[in-house]
């Protein structure tokens, strides 16, 4: 067979093109791949750190123990209907174990929660079908359903953000001093209208010369200042009885006054009642003679 030697070039460079066309993908395959981090969370309780947008996962032996008892008290639980019934705790535990759980995902803020109920799907979803769980689908279910049930009662994390930046807030003009009243005189003042004739935005002060004050060591007492002991203008007081103008004693200060009747207590004897009492006496007195009269015969 003739050798030809364009063709062996042309094959030779075919080949060193699709492996650089391999190289290249899966360079750009792996970069997308490392760009996505994960932080792992040491327990499925507490805080954890990590960057915006970082996938959280915890260790499935930080939930081991977790799903161990609760299997084991669903086994309890379903002895009395299926005794034979498959349920492993210890298996549960170390199929647990043997995982990592994704959880969640650091929100692209300052913190977050990752509830409980995440953490719970992600432990029925890394035990779906395990044999471990029981012989029958219907055991499997229940079981599951009580680990994910207390995972969810007592786990859940924190996310706190190691790169967040908090928004820097604009210096805009506070709106108080937007609205104060502008001092040049370049224009009008708004509170100039408030004074008629005033071409000034402020009142004008108050005279309080006219009140008379007390001078501390000059003062008297009014009876001393007048002499009568009373103020001028002002009459003698009146304390009831006869009038000092000579009017009789009926004319009061106050007005008139009358007494009116009480109504009457519940505690006093009515006539009805009376009545009843000297019938009652009477009937008393006649049995009582009649008795007498009868035992004397």
């Amino acid at each position: 067979m003739p050798t030809n030697p364009t063709w062996l070039r042309s094959r030779r460079a075919l080949s060193v093109t699709a492996l650089a066309a391999l190289l290249t993908g899966g360079a750009f395959l792996g970069s997308g791949t490392a760009s996505a981090a994960t932080t792992l969370a040491g327990q499925c309780t507490g805080s954890v750190s990590g960057s915006m947008g970082d996938t959280v996962a915890v260790p499935g032996s930080s939930v081991s123990t977790i799903a161990k008892q609760a299997a084991a008290a669903k086994q309890q639980s379903l002895l009395g209907l299926i005794p034979l019934n498959g349920v492993d705790p210890t298996g549960v535990a170390n199929a647990l174990a043997a995982k990592t759980l994704t959880v969640g995902q650091v929100p692209s803020s300052a913190g977050g929660t990752i509830e409980g109920k995440a953490i719970g799907a992600a432990v029925g979803q890394a035990l779906q079908g395990n044999s471990a769980l029981g012989w029958s689908a219907d055991t499997k279910k229940q079981v599951l359903d009580a680990i994910t049930s207390a995972v969810t009662s007592n786990c859940g994390l924190t996310t706190l953000a190691t790169n967040y930046q908090p928004p820097t807030s604009s210096s805009a003009p506070s709106s108080a001093s937007a609205n104060a009243p502008s001092s040049s005189g370049s224009g009008e003042d708004p509170l100039a209208n408030l004074v008629p004739g005033s071409t000034g935005g402020t009142a004008p002060r108050r005279d309080y010369n006219g009140i008379p004050t007390a001078t501390p060591g000059v003062a008297v007492a009014p009876g001393v200042r007048y002499g009568a002991g009373t103020l001028p203008g002002s009459a003698a007081p009146v304390t009831g009885g006869e009038n000092p103008q000579g009017q009789g004693p009926d004319i009061r200060n106050a007005g008139d006054a009358e007494s009116v009747a009480s109504a009457d207590s519940a505690s006093s004897v009515q006539l009805p009642m009376l009545l009843a009492v000297i019938v009652l006496a009477g009937v008393t007195a006649g049995l009582v003679r009649t008795w007498v009269l009868r035992r004397v015969s």
